[in-house]
């Protein structure tokens, strides 16, 4: 041993020895690694087909040069489909039967896949493609189906987003007409109608079709107001399309085209033709993340195949790939064989190759493994939900003719965004452009097309109008008796003409009557609507009124009419009459507290005047009473003319006076209104009165309100009905009695036309009922709708409707408003509370005022005789003050014996006179009742303003005094 260690040590170099023991233990590692056949159908010789293909490849190279240690390793089987769905089926299974495959990549498209699907279902050899978009393939319900890719029914929301953001109410799919198409057609559908919008036509078109046959159909689309086109096929096809669409002008001004991802991911395999044509088409795009592995893929994929770029079927081909290898992997203790089953055939039956097709024994351990499997790949995160992968984002892309331009994205529980940088929370926002960045769009215009057109080479829009028999100033249909040519008139035919004139746009339409030939009407309003739904019309313009029921066949444009159902009865004239209409003006309750109060102030005026005037006081009660009340009844005509004695008084009748003036002149004015002015008043004075009265009620033929009267409970029987307002009136004028009605339910419009001819003879009672107004009806998802409406706005807030309902509702009539009272107008005593109050709160004031100031009187007097103690008569004798001129005694009355006159007295000198003047008031006073004689005595004036006392210069004075004590004063 130690001999052969020396030669080699001698012989051969080191470096030897290491490369021998390496490819030993390179060799013994080669017979452990267990090959798996995995088969690929593809489209060869087809560019993307090439790419794809070309991505497995690098897939499995450096996925087992990064997992060397990996006991299993991929060996691919192609197989060219070559480009037919038999082509794929038969090489589908070859792979099987003979080269006994666990697992087939492919096939190419969604037309070749289900014969591949049921052929997997039945060997339960997974089938994985990367390129089968179509949401058909769902229905096969094959658990052996992975579909590495998302689903075409994935972006239908990004796309129905675009359109409710731009307000277009109308589309046109344009698709290709087999597997791939079709399939996305039902949830384009679905999604539109969560947004109300309407796909008017659905183009397809074979993949066979000739450049003539595709001119054709585009021709036919232009003819539709559409201008709104989503365009779902593959590549080569859709080039064509836009081709043609350029040369026959459908990519000007005006149209919108939207492409799914069935192009827009492909865009970069076509030539800059192609995108000439598309320059201003939107797409929706599949959206991959910027992640490192993507960026990594991107830039060696470059440099081993000499800059070309990679696209999104090429990185889902990549990731399919490594979980497949991941899958395989796991399961590598499983053994890879089939289970062949020999089926027993006749002499003359000589079998199919199915008959003897074989189950693949790994292929549930491999399917479960494909749908656990999850991993960070180049496409994103690579996870099977339901067999396939789940989109939440896509990009949405303008393409120009230098390339296309992010001008937003989609993301499944945000909406449209302009960029995935900003924070978007839960709530999806709609209904505007501003969603997404500018965009360029046909016709090399900013300007949002509105989404349709009347097409200058269409056909008028045929409007029915229908045929009336009364209420013509609505609509009215007259025909010449020369031509039979019909001319349409009226109210609702002005406000539509005027709405179709402001249009932004011109719409070509006629007028079509809802008539059969002989000139009658061809049916009621609902029929007209319903034929409307039909197709037969384009719209319906007239007094039709806007109703649930209607709204489920057509769109009505925003009311242009007053609203409301309202009842019409007769009314009478009651103005007040009689002998006693004198007391109506007011209540019983006033009339009795107006006396009340005479009475009251008549009280306070006694209480007043019984403290200040001397000459009351000595008056009889009776005498008392009367010149009380008279003088408190007087004040009603303001014939109080005797001023009172107390200040106490005259403030009270002041105030008094003041409430008599409000009272009478607010009596005044209510008893002139109800002997002059007219009241009408109605014969019934609610609806419910009419029900229980049991009349006869009117309503207009062919009207809506028939049903409403007998949902309300109403008799069929007392149910009749006019045609014209003067029939209505006849109706009335004869009355329930005579086969006639007392009452007429009918709409705002109608009433108001009748109140115009007839406004002093009827009335208008409550309730209101609820009803929406005259409506222009539409097909379902009309684009005309929300344009019209708007102009309809326009007209009713200006002074254009106004004028056209004094053209044909009102006229030359203008009557006073019939509304009535449901009772005479008269006053209360509410009216006057806060007058009342006035005068009784007042009055209060003036009696606590007396009686403080009658205590002051009291104590005044004692204070002066405290401070003054009286004199005897020899002291006031001899003073003999000096006469003062202005004290004299009147000349005696020879009428009246019992007078004595004041003898001329001495003179007072200035310091004496103030007491000489307290006693003379001392000695008035005083005087004795022995002889009693009147006296009046002129007093000194400054002597009446000191004492306050008198009110004049003259005192009468009716006492009995002695002579000789006033001589002696």
């Amino acid at each position: 041993m130690s001999l052969f260690h020396h030669l080699v040590s001698r012989s051969l170099p080191l470096w030897l020895v290491f490369f021998l023991t390496f490819l030993v233990l390179l060799g013994k590692s080669q017979k452990e690694v267990l090959q798996v056949k995995v088969g690929i159908v593809l489209d060869t010789n087809v560019t993307l087909a090439d790419l794809s293909l070309r991505a497995i490849n690098m897939s499995l190279s450096e996925f087992y040069n990064t997992h060397n240690g990996f006991k299993t390793r991929i060996v691919l089987n192609i197989r060219d489909s070559k480009r037919t769905v038999v082509g794929a089926a038969a090489s589908a299974l070859y792979l099987i039967k003979k080269r006994e495959v666990v697992a087939i990549i492919g096939p190419g498209n969604s037309m070749q896949a289900p014969f591949l699907i049921n052929l997997g279902n039945q060997s339960q050899v997974p089938i994985i493609s990367f390129s089968a978009t179509s949401p058909v393939l769902d229905s096969l319900r094959s658990p052996y189906f992975i579909r590495a890719t998302h689903d075409d029914s994935s972006q239908v929301h990004a796309i129905s987003a675009i359109i409710e953001s731009f307000r277009w109410r109308e589309v046109v799919p344009i698709y290709v007409d087999n597997e791939f198409g079709e399939g996305i057609l039902p949830y384009l559908v679905d999604a539109f109608q969560e947004i109300n919008v309407r796909i008017r036509y659905r183009s397809a078109i074979s993949v066979h079709s000739s450049d003539d046959q595709v001119k054709r159909e585009l021709y036919k689309l232009m003819t539709m107001p559409t201008r709104v086109f989503v365009v779902h096929m593959l590549p080569d096809l859709g080039s064509r399309l836009f081709s043609i669409a350029k040369e026959i002008g459908m990519m000007n001004k005006g149209y919108v085209w939207i492409v799914t991802n069935g192009i827009a991911d492909q865009l970069s395999l076509k030539g800059e033709s192609s995108l000439e044509n598309m320059h201003g088409v939107l797409g929706v795009k599949t959206y991959f993340s910027r992640s490192k592995e993507l960026m990594y893929l991107e830039t060696r994929w470059r440099k081993r195949f000499g800059g070309e770029e990679i696209n999104n079927f090429e990185c889902w081909a990549y990731d399919a790939a490594t979980a497949l290898a991941m899958s395989i992997e796991e399961i590598s203790n499983v053994h890879m064989s089939f289970n062949k089953t020999k089926t027993n055939t006749s002499r003359e039956d000589i079998g199919t190759d199915l008959d003897d097709l074989g189950v693949a024994l790994s292929g549930p351990k491999i399917l479960q493994a494909l749908t656990t499997v999850s991993f960070k790949g180049v496409a994103g995160k690579f996870q099977l939900k339901n067999g396939k992968l789940e989109a939440k984002t896509f990009k949405i892309v303008n393409i120009e003719e230098s390339g296309e331009r992010t001008v937003g994205f989609w993301k499944s529980k945000v909406g449209l965004v302009k960029s995935l940088r900003v924070n978007q929370t839960g709530i999806k926002i709609s209904h505007s452009s501003n969603l997404l960045r500018p965009i360029i769009w046909p016709g090399d215009t900013i300007f949002v097309p509105k989404g349709w057109e009347i097409p200058t080479n269409a056909k008028k829009l045929r409007i029915a109008v229908p045929k009336k028999d009364g209420f013509n100033n609505f609509v009215e249909v007259k025909k010449d008796a020369n031509t039979n040519a019909p001319t349409i008139t009226g109210f609702c035919i002005d406000v539509f003409d005027t709405a179709m004139r402001q249009m932004p746009y011109a719409v070509p339409y006629e007028y079509i009557p809802f008539e059969t030939p002989d000139g009658k009407a061809r049916g009621s309003y609902d029929e007209m609507v319903y034929h409307v739904f039909l197709g037969e019309f384009d719209g319906a313009v007239g007094d039709t009124t806007i109703l649930a029921n209607r709204s489920s066949y057509v769109d009505f444009a925003l009311p242009y009419s007053e609203t409301g159902i309202v009842v019409v009865v007769p009314v009478k004239d009651e103005r007040e009459k009689g002998k006693w209409v004198f007391l109506k003006p007011l209540t019983w309750e006033l009339w009795f507290l107006t006396a009340a109060s005479f009475l009251y102030i008549g009280i306070m005026v006694w209480i007043f005047e019984y403290q200040a005037n001397e000459e009351f006081r000595g008056q009889s009660i009776i005498n008392k009473i009367s010149n009380v009340f008279y003088f408190s009844f007087s004040t009603l005509f303001f014939a109080h003319m005797r001023p009172s004695e107390s200040i106490f008084t005259r403030v009270l009748v002041v105030v008094w006076c003041f409430v008599l003036l409000i009272l009478t002149q607010s009596y005044t004015a209510t008893l002139t209104s109800m002997l002059t002015v007219q009241e009408l008043r109605p014969t019934v004075r609610h609806m419910d009165d009419l029900m229980k009265s049991g009349v006869n009620i009117g309503y207009q033929t062919g009207s809506f309100t028939f049903e409403r009267l007998k949902q309300m409970g109403y008799k069929e029987s007392r149910l009749k009905t006019y045609d014209t307002p003067q029939e209505m009136h006849e109706l009335f004028l004869k009355k329930s009695s005579n086969g006639g009605i007392d009452a007429a339910f009918d709409e705002v419009p109608y009433v108001k036309l009748f109140m115009a001819k007839y406004c002093s003879k009827y009335s208008i009672i409550e309730p209101t009922f609820k009803a929406d107004g005259f409506g222009f009806a539409f097909p379902l998802g009309s684009p005309l709708v929300p344009d019209i409406s708007r102009q309809i706005l326009n007209i009713t807030e200006g002074e254009t409707m106004k004028a056209i309902e004094n053209k044909w509702l009102l006229g030359d009539k203008h009557c006073l408003d019939s509304t009535t009272s449901d009772s005479p107008i008269r006053l209360d005593h509410h009216s006057f509370e806060a007058l009342f109050t006035i005068v009784f709160v007042v009055s209060m004031l003036l009696l606590l005022a007396m009686l403080v100031y009658r205590r002051y009187r009291k104590t005044k007097p004692s204070e002066i005789n405290a401070n003054n103690p009286p004199r005897d008569d020899n002291m006031r004798a001899s003073a003999d003050p000096p006469r003062d001129d202005n004290m004299r005694a009147p000349a005696a009355s020879p009428a009246n014996d019992d007078q004595v006159h004041e003898p001329p007295g001495p003179a007072l000198n200035e310091a004496d006179a103030p007491d000489a003047q307290d006693q003379l008031l001392n000695d008035e006073v005083n005087v004795g009742d022995r002889n009693e004689v009147d006296i009046i005595v002129e007093v000194d004036p400054t002597l009446v303003h000191r004492r306050n006392l008198i009110t004049s210069k003259t005192i009468p004075i009716r006492r009995a005094v002695p002579f000789s004590r006033i001589k002696s004063a």
